[in-house]
């Protein structure tokens, strides 16, 4: 009888040393809050996604830039000559107006703007003169592109965004940075403020919310950089002697894009 005692006590005492971490095991799929969950990191700081680090199988850096006078763009750059509706004077309000989104002079948000020098980089060019927000078409990001293990599923984890203003709104200066905004505080501003739209000229009751055009990829992009030893943009890695140098950065750049959709597509094969 005491044999058989022992036995149980010593079980019990087992269980309650590794008892946790049995727990712990349990599919994340089904209960994300799972006690073991909390012990592995995740981005809660720039990322909308909540992807464990331990998770991330494989992982690379991308850079894209949103021409928003392309036709399929126009969503975003809005309407009519002025373009007030779009995503650029949308962006101008919430920072300025609502003072609603933090925005910063790096993208390692070490540097923050003030709302006058953020309107100064917004609204002057290099002579000195005023532009207008329509001159204000390119939108980059900064996104990971991602394997999730544990989701068997590829993602984009957008970082930040970056509001450029092109050389020829910049009196051909060439183009100057006017801030950076962490995408995730992007993303839970505008998931609360359906007034700013990604617009659907074909049917206004299907326009949609920032958050939502960029869960869809309501966008189109080029890769102006991924991650390399130099830290260079694609069209900096391109021969100087090539005799069209811009027409090979592109082509440069839809290789990549290529390889990342071969990646994706050989994760299922056998």
């Amino acid at each position: 009888m005491k044999l058989k005692q022992n036995f149980i006590l010593t079980l019990s005492l087992l269980f309650a040393m590794i008892g946790g971490d049995v727990f712990g095991q349990g599919a994340t799929s089904v209960s994300p809050s799972n006690i073991g969950d909390r012990r592995f990191k995740v981005d809660t700081v720039y990322s909308v996604l909540p992807i464990r680090e331990d998770d991330m199988m494989f992982q690379i850096g991308v850079w894209r830039r949103i021409d928003l006078r392309e036709k399929y763009n126009n969503p975003l750059y809005g309407s009519g000559d002025t373009k007030n509706n779009g995503i650029m004077s949308n962006i101008y309000k919430a920072i300025v107006e609502e003072n609603a989104l933090e925005v910063f002079a790096d993208e390692e948000f070490t540097q923050p703007l003030s709302i006058s020098e953020f309107q100064n980089n917004f609204w002057i060019a290099a002579n000195g003169d005023s532009i207008f927000v329509k001159q204000l078409y390119y939108l980059d990001f900064k996104e990971d592109f991602v394997f999730d293990k544990h989701h068997s599923q590829i993602k984009f984890d957008v970082k930040y965004l970056e509001l450029v203003m092109p050389s020829p709104t910049n009196a051909n200066a060439g183009q100057k940075t006017i801030g950076f905004i962490r995408f995730k505080d992007f993303y839970n501003h505008f998931k609360d403020h359906p007034e700013a739209k990604w617009l659907n000229f074909q049917n206004d009751s299907k326009s949609l919310t920032y958050d939502q055009a960029f869960d869809l990829r309501l966008f189109r992009s080029v890769v102006r950089k991924y991650t390399n030893a130099d830290n260079a943009l694609i069209a900096d890695l391109v021969d100087p002697n090539s005799p069209n140098a811009e027409l090979q950065a592109f082509l440069n750049s839809l290789e990549f894009e290529y390889k990342l959709l071969d990646f994706e597509n050989a994760l299922w094969e056998w």
